[in-house]
């Protein structure tokens, strides 16, 4: 398994500075990371960082909350874009879904789809804030509008990726999208753990631990 093929070697906290993520992305470089996910601030900085390497250049939207206006999702999304980023995380509306407001909370996720062009976009869902039958419809609308992953966590809020959450959205997205295991994934173990799962990547600010570096 190539497991570092699946970590998104990632630094989201709001004082990441400028020298941390120049680490981040050689760390990324020299392990052949899947890509080096940050705040959109820092597209620019990665892009430059990761000239030449195999690693992508992914980017949080509409994080860590998610409760923004759409058209700012979509706006950040298509700047982002244009800057560098090959791959956009974006968080859905969390209070959109709780008040059974789907058409609202499918056209979120589906300007971010089309402001990010070829660019891949994942959809956090946030699992640790919603019941199951929620993770089941927002997955199915993330599908519906066309995203390439599903995530599980910001790993901001009340708690991060479990082996049952990412096994109920492998189910339930099949073979129409891929899922993305975040938040407290620190050890080879939970890595495996997750990607056996159903898991198709890994997010985690502990890739050099995962693979024994």
């Amino acid at each position: 398994m190539n497991l570092a093929g699946k970590i998104d070697h990632t630094v989201l906290k709001a004082d990441a500075t400028k020298d941390m993520v120049i680490q981040l992305c050689k760390e990324a470089r020299e392990n052949e990371f899947a890509s080096v996910c940050v705040n959109s601030w820092y597209v620019p900085l990665v892009k430059e960082e990761l000239s030449g390497s195999n690693s992508k250049v992914c980017c949080v939207v509409g994080f860590p909350l998610g409760s923004m206006l759409t058209k700012a999702k979509a706006f950040e999304t298509e700047e982002a874009v244009r800057l560098g980023a090959e791959e956009v995380d974006m968080v859905i509306n969390i209070s959109a879904l709780k008040d059974k407001d789907y058409d609202y909370v499918y056209e979120d996720i589906k300007a971010v789809v089309d402001a990010a062009g070829d660019a891949v976009v994942k959809v956090i869902i946030e699992a640790c804030l919603l019941t199951d039958d929620e993770k089941v419809k927002v997955c199915e609308l993330a599908v519906k509008a066309g995203a390439d992953f599903v995530k599980t966590s910001t790993g901001f809020s009340t708690g991060g990726a479990t082996l049952e959450d990412v096994a109920l959205m492998k189910k339930t997205v099949g073979d129409k999208a891929l899922v993305k295991a975040s938040g407290g994934v620190r050890t080879l173990e939970d890595a495996k753990a997750m990607i056996e799962a159903g898991a198709d990547r890994i997010g985690t600010s502990n890739g050099l631990d995962i693979v024994g570096k």
